[in-house]
């Protein structure tokens, strides 16, 4: 292990980095990646999409031995479950239908390295079996494979959602959920640090101008108070897009009050993503949040009906007489329903599934599991 004496403190530590913030949940997390960075221990990030997770990550890897090593970045919400196990640990030739070659897997090619698993919440419980031999044993053994393999790589695992809910509801098995969290690193909320904002939206300013040839002439003192008082839900992402619209469209003009309360509006209710305990399977909570999103497209479709019976009566007629959709649809009407909306949304975004997972609001791998359980073509 190397010694944390040519690791700078805190704040020297943060413009090594290149972090901006004066917070003390700043300075704190830049007091535990200084501890653990120079070794080989498992970390476990926690935090809301956006916060900087995989800067975390990234920051203990470059202030490791391994930095001369490769350092590769797995979103386990992003591949098809039946494809994981082989993406992780590669595959023989022949393993299975259109494996036509050997592959190695991200733990392979990590080898020496660290390999950063993020939304490893998502990861299905087979998998979760064989990623905790790799982390006791550091041996595994590829798709379709006979042999053993060792490897030496450093685990740093991330997650958005609640898991210690999740090993109670038994979706996530407590073994592996104890090995990972041998370090854990909450990365806070955006809205929990406010005395970070200024100087972040600053940096961002900063990059944009250099990036694009742009001129700033600057924030008004009101807008830094405009951009403090914002709840952002999408935390430090969304704070650095605002930043980079306002400059971009504003051809570098000065930024005031007025020009944010024109791009960032405080939400009707700020739901956080880590979910809480609702004590309900997670096929019966995904259910639910689609045949919500159908009975608000069922109550714009209502509120359209009345203005248009308003304004003509005797052309829908017959629609008006038509009897109402029930308050409480059977399980077969609510899966007839979810899979219509399913098929409107892909053929929306053109196939494009992460953006239509993104507008129902559900998981990638949800969606994809949605897809196979109903027949629809993905192409």
């Amino acid at each position: 292990m190397e010694s944390t004496d040519n690791i700078p403190d805190a704040p020297d530590l943060g413009k090594t980095l290149g972090w901006v913030g004066r917070s003390e949940a700043f300075r704190q997390i830049l007091e535990t990646v200084k501890q653990v960075a120079p070794t080989n221990i498992t970390v476990f990030i926690f935090g809301e999409s956006g916060v900087g997770k995989e800067m975390v990550a990234r920051a203990l890897h470059e202030l490791s031995p391994r930095r001369g090593k490769p350092m590769l970045t797995v979103n386990c919400g992003a591949i098809p479950e039946g494809i994981l196990e082989s993406e992780l640990f590669g595959h023989e030739r022949g393993s299975f239908t259109g494996a036509q070659d050997m592959r190695r897997g991200y733990f392979e090619l990590a080898d020496g390295g660290t390999l950063f698993l993020d939304e490893i919440g998502e990861l299905p419980p087979a998998t979760q079996v064989k990623l905790l031999r790799v982390l006791e044993s550091r041996e595994f053994m590829r798709v379709g494979g006979s042999r053993m393999r060792h490897v030496d790589v450093r685990l740093i695992a991330a997650t958005n959602r609640d898991l210690d809910a999740s090993v109670r509801r038994g979706e996530f098995r407590k073994d592996l959920f104890y090995r990972l969290n041998a370090v854990r690193i909450l990365v806070p909320p955006l809205r929990e640090r406010r005395e970070d904002i200024r100087e972040l939206a600053v940096r961002f300013a900063e990059d944009v101008c250099r990036e694009n040839h742009i001129r700033f002439q600057g924030f008004t003192e009101d807008a830094f108070e405009t951009l403090e008082n914002y709840s952002w839900p999408g935390n430090i992402r969304e704070l650095r897009n605002v930043v980079e619209r306002v400059i971009v469209l504003g051809k570098g003009k000065q930024i005031d009050r007025s020009i944010l309360e024109s791009e960032i509006r405080e939400p009707v209710e700020i739901e956080p993503n880590l979910p809480v305990v609702t004590h309900k399977t997670s096929e019966q909570a995904e259910r639910e949040l689609i045949y919500r999103a159908l009975l608000d497209i069922r109550i714009s479709l209502e509120d359209l009906r009345r203005i248009l019976i308003a304004g003509a009566p005797r052309q829908i007629k017959a629609y008006e007489e038509a009897p109402p959709m029930p308050k409480d649809a059977s399980e077969s009407t609510v899966k007839r329903m979810e899979k219509d909306l399913i098929e409107k949304t892909l053929r929306q975004f053109k196939g494009n599934r992460k953006k239509t997972a993104q507008a129902l609001g559900i998981g990638e791998r949800t969606l994809y599991r949605k897809l196979k359980e109903y027949g629809i073509d993905q192409e």
